[in-house]
């Protein structure tokens, strides 16, 4: 039985369909919030037209006036737009945080986007909407500029835990009492017979590190190993990090972690591998009973879980090439030339100028503000240093594009940012929607080190890479950039991208593209 208090999209959404088939359902919006306020952007509550509610905005007498408000928007359908804290008119409905909180009430919207939202979560894929000031909802695409609100969605935490003893039990029990997905995998029947006892679900028996069951981790998935055996350990391991568990986890000490780290070693993990386990586990490391240590661990994956989910590239470089010499453009710098309202460059800069990135680097030409007759340097740098971004001069820009690459890559390691990705974007590509940007993070995993942006049956930047691929990239020489590296991988992805976000200003007629 779904609770009120609904607080996944997928479970709101669900609700949504199950209540429409009855009469028209108001789904309400959190767009924006300062302050202290409960439900972040994207927040979601229903009001049927018998007047049910499920999920929340705030609590108290704000849920209970963006009811009734919805509740009139079903009889007019009417979108309507309210604020409530600061700046708002009713004065009678204050925010205690001294923040603000403003809703969207859309009264009927259309059935078949938000079941195919509905139907992507539920496969476990992130989804985007987009959300107009005219209450319409778009599934956002990848080849498509968002116009309006955007919302990312994310699949729900799940948790797969295996080991023996006390340790993964408290975890599981604490986890499901939370909602959490959880399975939990024990070698000693006993284990099994107190899971049974404490109302656990998805019991999994393990017989032999020869014979572990097939995992079915996806990048929603955080694995926990609770072993102090080596033979199981090293096994589970192995396993675990050849799929795209978003966090691993192992118990234990420092000590421990370190041998636990040289076996793998020994057994051929890649270090790039072996990085991701975290351990000692817990946001409290020295915890020794089995309940404290679970809230410990529990704590640290949702704070992943969290980063993951509204900070998808928070541990990404984004590596902006701008050092061209500008040679087939007719009239000065092509990066300066005006292009849909603002300059070249300008569009480019702005690539998720609102996420948290691990650094933000633009390589730019040597001699700023030489008198060559065609490019004005400086006017292009200070506009990528107005825009937020660590500006890293390539001295060697004439000799192509790798060398701005690796310009880039060696500012990454000076800076101390220690991402686990790059992201490559060109100065001259000014129509990159954000959203494509966020599928390309969607489709690189531990197991898949590269993928491109595709036009025309061509591997083009956008391009993303994972750290350990870092050493390559500088050495590549020539003007094909990352696309030399990328064709001599394997297991790597493309993203298709339409012809109007593939844009290349190369020329003056390219500006009416």
């Amino acid at each position: 039985m779904l609770t009120p208090y609904l607080e996944h999209p997928e479970h709101i959404l669900s609700q949504w369909l199950e209540w429409r088939c009855h009469g028209p359902v108001a789904i309400i919006f959190v767009i924006a919030t300062e302050g202290g306020g409960v439900r972040a952007p994207g927040a979601m509550m229903l009001v049927s037209a018998d007047g049910q509610k499920a999920g929340y905005i705030s609590g108290g007498c704000i849920d209970a006036d963006v009811a009734s408000q919805a509740e009139d928007c079903l009889r007019t359908g009417t979108v309507k737009r309210l604020i409530y804290g600061r700046g708002s008119p009713f004065i009678d409905l204050p925010l205690p945080c001294g923040g603000m909180i403003e809703v969207m009430i859309v009264p009927d919207a259309n059935e078949d986007v938000i079941r195919a939202c509905h139907d992507r979560l539920a496969a476990r894929q992130t989804v985007l909407v987009t959300l107009d000031d005219n209450g319409n909802l778009v599934v956002a695409s990848s080849g498509i500029p968002a116009t309006g609100m955007t919302f990312r969605y994310t699949p729900r935490l799940k948790l797969r835990i295996a080991g023996r003893g006390a340790d993964g039990l408290a975890l599981a029990r604490l986890a499901s009492a939370n909602g959490i997905e959880t399975t939990l995998m024990l070698r000693d029947g006993e284990d099994i017979e107190e899971g049974k006892r404490l109302g656990l679900d998805n019991l999994v028996q393990l017989t032999s590190p020869e014979h572990l069951p097939e995992l079915q981790d996806d990048p929603w998935t955080a694995f926990l190993l609770a072993f102090h055996d080596h033979d199981w350990e090293t096994s589970l391991l192995q396993q675990v990090l050849q799929g795209p568990a978003f966090y691993v986890g192992a118990v234990g000490s420092q000590r421990s972690h370190t041998e636990r780290c040289q076996r793998l070693a020994d057994h051929a993990v890649p270090t790039h591998q072996i990085k991701r386990i975290h351990g000692p586990v817990g946001l409290i490391k020295a915890m020794r009973d089995a309940s404290l240590l679970a809230v410990s661990i529990l704590a640290e994956i949702i704070e992943a879980y969290h980063l993951r989910t509204y900070a998808p590239l928070h541990d990404t470089a984004l590596i902006l090439l701008a050092a061209g010499a500008s040679s087939r453009y007719s009239d000065g710098d092509k990066l300066l030339a005006g292009y849909k309202g603002r300059r070249v460059i300008d569009h480019a800069a702005l690539a998720l100028s609102h996420q948290q990135v691990a650094a933000r680097i633009a390589v730019v030409p040597p001699d700023a503000g030489e008198a060559d007759g065609k490019a004005d340097h400086t006017a292009r740098t200070n506009a990528l240093i107005e825009a937020g971004w660590q500006v890293a001069v390539n001295q060697d820009a004439a000799s192509g594009m790798a060398s701005s690459l690796a310009a880039g890559i060696s500012a990454i390691r000076d800076n101390g940012s220690d991402p686990t990705h790059a992201l490559v974007l060109l100065g001259d590509m000014p129509n990159i929607p954000d959203v494509h940007l966020f599928d390309l993070r969607d489709l690189i995993t531990p197991e898949r080190p590269a993928v491109m942006s595709r036009f025309a049956d061509t591997t083009t930047p956008p391009a993303m890479f994972s750290a350990h691929l870092f050493d390559a990239l500088e050495k590549l020489t020539g003007d094909r950039g990352a696309k030399q590296l990328f064709n001599q991988l394997e297991n790597t992805a493309t993203l298709d991208m339409p012809a109007e976000c593939a844009v290349d200003i190369d020329t003056a007629q390219d500006l009416n593209r």
